[in-house]
């Protein structure tokens, strides 16, 4: 019987030790997630809600990730009908020495040859050529030097905060054979924080999502059935039938260079839920870049992102604010106006922490006189924005840093009240404040 017991007890004691040991481990799971990296983040893709970041906001160098803002003006320049894609390009000196450098990534132009923009194109997005990039920066804007101007007014339009650009390649530009963009110097470096980064190929692919299309090709040919034709693979070794292939893998760019290290812009996409990865940096276990470091360090976000969160519904259309179900209303028919959250609020969550979540109303002050909505209103009228609130873990919030940006609509009309209705109200304002005042002041006497 003691033996029994005993046994028993163990068992007991083993149980409660391993749900112990157990529980701290999921609840602190993003804060053991050991990226190797001087940065990282980690977003869904449809919401920009962050789901990771690691130092997300110092600007780094960010090599040929900066190849994406290239692709965007690209996608405009061709939607504007200002180039086309079989337009020709004809090599000038600085690309033709820039692409006979095989240390560099390119594919060898001809002094005297004549390419189409997609095929620079095709060039960039899979291999990375960068003598084709500045062949078509050069075609957009005439100059590199102009076409940099180009994407720094964009950065700045796209909110892409601490970005600066200085080529459209991301080369250093001491490897620009002493033809580096005018405005710039040779030790310059384009830098952005992997925040940003994330934000940029967010809007890419929102934009113009036929960037994928190119973007996961894993292997094709340069200029093929010709005796100039090149293989080209993708840098991208997580596409399916490379080396480090990852499941959902479709872009989107890398960028390698002794001042950024082994960078990585990475998506995936596995059912309804595509995310984005940034690693800036990457080392391994002995602290040394290497192209399988920053694959490893994309796994290891990708493998957390779709294995620990999923996409919740957080507040439901309709929903009304406890505290504040209704808004007070001057000149009108009613005195109140009901209010509601316009859309739901979906995102990526733990599904243990749905619950944790509280939304709160940010009211449009500017509509408001004395704390009241003035009459007529109309029904679906904005009056402010849902802010999200976690009571517990940690909330890394969104790219653009709302939460979603969902609209707090009036659900019923108000009707401005006649002049007669008005003059009444107005009396019995002018009694009231009179009422008021005669009381304070007899509470004065005492």
């Amino acid at each position: 019987m003691k033996k029994v017991f005993k046994t028993t007890l163990l068992f007991t004691i083993l149980t409660i030790f391993m749900t112990a040991m157990m529980v701290p481990q999921q609840a602190n799971a993003n804060e053991s997630l050991n990226i190797l990296a001087d940065a990282a983040i980690l977003v869904d893709a449809d919401t920009g809600k962050i789901l990771y970041e690691k130092n997300a906001d110092t600007p780094l160098g960010v090599a040929s990730m900066t190849k994406m803002m290239t692709e965007y003006l690209l996608f405009e320049a061709i939607e504007e009908g200002r180039i086309t894609w079989d337009q020709q390009y004809n090599v000038t000196d600085f690309t033709y020495q820039v692409s006979q450098d095989r240390a560099l990534s390119n594919v060898p132009l001809r002094a005297d040859g004549s390419y189409s923009i997609k095929e620079l194109y095709e060039a960039l997005a899979i291999y990375s050529a960068n003598a084709a990039t500045i062949g078509i920066a050069e075609t957009i804007a005439g100059t590199e030097g102009e076409f940099v101007r180009l994407m720094n007014e964009k950065a700045v339009e796209l909110g892409l905060e601490d970005t600066k650009f200085v080529n459209s390649t991301g080369l250093n530009n001491a490897d620009l054979k002493g033809m580096h963009p005018e405005g710039t110097g040779e030790t310059d470096e384009n830098v952005m924080p992997a925040r940003s980064v994330a934000k940029l190929a967010k809007v890419l692919m929102e934009d113009y999502p036929e960037v994928l299309e190119t973007a996961s090709i894993a292997k094709a040919v340069f200029r093929a059935d010709t005796s100039d034709a090149i293989e080209m693979e993708n840098w991208n070794f997580m596409l399916p039938g490379l080396v480090y292939e990852y499941e959902g893998m479709d872009g989107l760019k890398t960028g390698t260079t002794n001042f950024a290290g082994h960078s990585f812009t990475g998506t995936a996409k596995r059912g309804d839920t595509r995310l984005i990865t940034v690693v800036m940096k990457a080392v391994d276990s002995e602290g040394v870049g290497s192209y399988k470091a920053r694959f490893d360090a994309t796994r290891a976000l990708m493998d957390y992102g779709f294995g620990q969160f999923t996409k919740q519904e957080i507040v439901p259309a309709g929903y009304q604010f406890e505290d504040k179900q209704t808004l007070p209303v001057s000149k009108g028919k009613e005195d109140e106006v009901k209010i509601a959250v316009k859309e739901p609020i979906t995102m990526m969550v733990r599904s243990s922490e749905k619950d944790a979540y509280v939304p709160e109303l940010v009211l449009d002050e500017s509509l408001l006189v004395d704390g009241n909505l003035e009459a007529a209103i109309e029904k679906d009228q904005v009056v402010g924005t849902v802010k999200l609130t976690t009571e517990s873990g940690t909330d890394y919030g969104y790219l653009d840093g709302a939460a979603g940006g969902v609209e707090v609509i009036t659900t019923e009309s108000v009707e401005r009240a006649n002049w007669f209705a008005l003059s009444l109200q107005a009396v019995g304002g002018f009694f009231s404040t009179m009422w008021t005042g005669a009381v304070d002041f007899v509470k004065g006497l005492f």
